[in-house]
């Protein structure tokens, strides 16, 4: 029986903290689940997950859809999209079997690319590699997902752009069905010997083809990792964008900063998948609002910087020892006085 490869390629950079790759996570499983009830696709359907941050790595090999467990997904610090491609292509070599005079191969596989931000590497020649040599051997659907997607990159990878607006009343929900019917849909078309590169209806209250070459806009959010200064333990702290309007007697203008939306746990694991060779970027503590508690051990602040610059948990003042570097620091009551906060290392979003 010939097989209709298909490969996730999953964004799980630190900008998915939280819901979104909870639900990516849920929709991986919901997509498979549907995938296994029907005979078309169970029967020709092997799936593979590749997972990138500021690594790639392929999490999950071609399997039959049987036989697929939905992965826990990682998260990390980066958004290696020239690293995912170059572990796509490679992961294609290895487990595609390709058509020969001898014998039929695997049909042409398909592709789902999910991101939610820009690239932090150097992407251009896996782009370059990936047009001239795979872009015709598979079927690429990229799908840039919210607003700070970089859509004139996904472009250039591929014409079947789109972009997922997560705004919408369940529409991750909406975007699930719509990735499973689509999967179905050509394993159905290759079964009965259709071409099966087409891109399939799309759902336009939630997804839109991405006409013109966007390049990214603002970063939407600021991360953050500390440590539990108990147990040590990481921990993530996510701001998201807002703006408001600021109007006086005789101008008006717009006013920046990030509001706090949480604060998750993570594995040791995140630093595997954190790019090491990333340079060092910092937002000054004036940009942020709001202060959450740590996850691990309930501290009154996650927000404590050490003099090593690092963040760690606090539960009251005096003296405590950093879980970074291991030297005692004392913390005092702040001042009122002034407003121009300090400098702290953010993550790469």
């Amino acid at each position: 029986m010939r097989r209709l490869p298909v490969f996730f390629v999953l964004d799980c950079s630190e900008s998915m903290a939280g819901d979104k790759i909870r639900k990516m996570e849920a929709g991986l499983q919901s997509i498979v689940r549907a995938l296994r009830t029907d005979p078309h696709a169970l029967e020709t359907v092997h799936v593979s997950v590749v997972a990138f941050a500021g690594i790639a790595k392929t999490i999950v090999p071609l399997v039959e859809v049987v036989s697929f467990y939905p992965p826990k997904l990682p998260l990390g610090g980066g958004t290696a999209l020239g690293a995912a491609l170059i572990t796509l292509m490679d992961t294609m070599d290895r487990s595609v079997v390709r058509t020969t005079a001898d014998r039929k191969g695997d049909w042409k596989p398909i592709v789902y690319l999910f991101t939610d931000g820009r690239p932090t590497d150097r992407y251009r020649a896996a782009i370059s590699r990936w047009n001239a040599d795979y872009a015709h051997r598979a079927t690429l659907i990229a799908v840039g997902i919210g607003g700070n997607a970089d859509l004139s990159v996904l472009k250039e990878l591929t014409g079947h752009a789109l972009v997922f607006d997560d705004t919408q009343e369940e529409a991750f929900t909406k975007f699930v069905r719509w990735v499973s019917s689509s999967v179905v849909a050509q394993s159905k078309s290759v079964g009965d010997g259709a071409k099966a590169d087409a891109l399939p209806i799309l759902d336009d209250k939630i997804l839109h083809v991405v006409k013109e070459a966007v390049p990214a806009g603002d970063e939407t959010c600021v991360t953050l990792v500390g440590r539990c200064q108990n147990s040590s333990e990481p921990y993530l702290i996510k701001y998201d964008r807002e703006s408001s309007a600021v109007n006086t007697r005789d101008f008006a203008f717009e006013v920046s900063g990030y509001r706090l939306t949480g604060c998750y746990p993570i594995g040791a694991d995140y630093f595997e998948w954190t790019d090491p060779n990333a340079a060092d970027a910092t937002v000054n503590t004036s940009m942020l609002y709001g202060s959450p508690s740590c996850p691990h051990c309930g501290n009154t602040t996650a927000f404590a910087a050490c003099a090593c610059g690092k963040l760690m948990c606090l539960g009251a003042p005096g003296e405590v020892r950093c879980p970074w570097c291991a030297k005692d620091v004392f913390f005092g009551y702040g001042s009122s006085d002034g407003d121009g906060g300090f400098d702290v290392r953010r993550g790469q979003g």
